[in-house]
């Protein structure tokens, strides 16, 4: 059997989110400090550690069959390569921002000014379609202080808590778009290693589905089963199971973790008693 090239971020959170979902997965990494790939002990995968903006053009080339990447640099320089899952993790904004000084109304008041941005094809795509013409000044790192040294008048960078941007004097004005992690893949990978890509991409889905959801039990008087079943989101039907006391069941199933106050209330009201709320380690459909 091939062997399947998965590329991750060398280093920083991304990296972390990446390598604790392949261990969700079941997949074991024996990687050691500042290696530069691993290969995994019960998968046939090898992980390689890379520069986040490398990652797209490794896809392009076929040097890595898959990767964990965000979506913000497949919009910037991906091309065609194609997503196959949303991982749900480091979650950001591309956004426009300008010194909080700016009496900013719309994206009209950025014409013919400059911007500073490690994103310029992503930066003219969107002023273009807003029919705004600016003067890109592109850049790597730091990009927030642009406007405090003169460099630019505004900046199009990745925002996530927007800490950054307060620190140095700047507001967020344009959001252009939300950007996550996915599972990209290249646009050459064999039929051998689709397979592969298959089985990992179904252990990831399972993962994923387990973290956005909670197993729920309670007890519940059996003439109030039926109401309580109203109420809950079921995968197929609910799991009943009878007490030693009479009149009495057990009930199971699977909820939402977002939403799962607002359906224990529902459910007190409708007669269950004794809820438990467990975490799901995965789930498998």
């Amino acid at each position: 059997m091939s062997t399947l090239k998965i590329a991750i971020q060398k280093s920083g959170r991304l990296n972390e989110d990446s390598i604790q979902i392949l261990k969700d997965a079941g997949i074991s990494i024996d990687n050691g400090i500042d290696q530069l790939k691993a290969e995994a002990s019960n998968f046939p995968l090898e992980v390689l550690y890379l520069r986040n903006s490398d990652i797209p053009q490794y896809l392009i080339d076929g040097v890595v069959d898959i990767a964990i990447v965000g979506d913000n640099l497949l919009v910037e320089k991906g091309g065609d390569i194609e997503v196959i899952q949303k991982l749900g993790f480091s979650k950001c904004k591309v956004s426009v921002a300008v010194p909080k000084a700016f009496d900013y109304k719309s994206v009209q008041d950025l014409n013919g000014m400059r911007i500073a941005t490690s994103y310029p094809k992503t930066v003219l795509d969107f002023f273009n379609s807003k029919g705004v013409t600016v003067d890109i000044h592109q850049i790597s790192g730091s990009v927030e202080i642009a406007p405090n040294i003169g460099l630019a008048d505004a900046i199009v960078d990745i925002v996530s808590s927007g800490s950054t941007l307060f620190k140095n004097n700047l507001k967020e004005v344009e959001v252009i778009f939300k950007s996550e992690a996915v599972l990209a893949v290249s646009p050459k990978v064999s039929p051998e290693s689709q397979k592969i890509i298959d089985t990992l991409k179904f252990r990831i889905e399972s993962v994923l589905r387990a973290r956005k959801s909670k197993y729920i039990l309670m007890n519940v008087p059996n003439n109030k089963i039926e109401a309580v079943g109203k109420i809950l989101p079921v995968l197929r039907s609910l799991t009943v199971l009878p007490l030693a006391q009479e009149g009495w069941s057990s009930v199971h199933s699977v909820i939402d973790k977002d939403t799962f106050w607002d359906v224990i209330d529902q459910l007190k009201e409708a007669g269950a008693e004794g809820i438990l709320i467990c975490p799901i380690e995965k789930m498998v459909l």
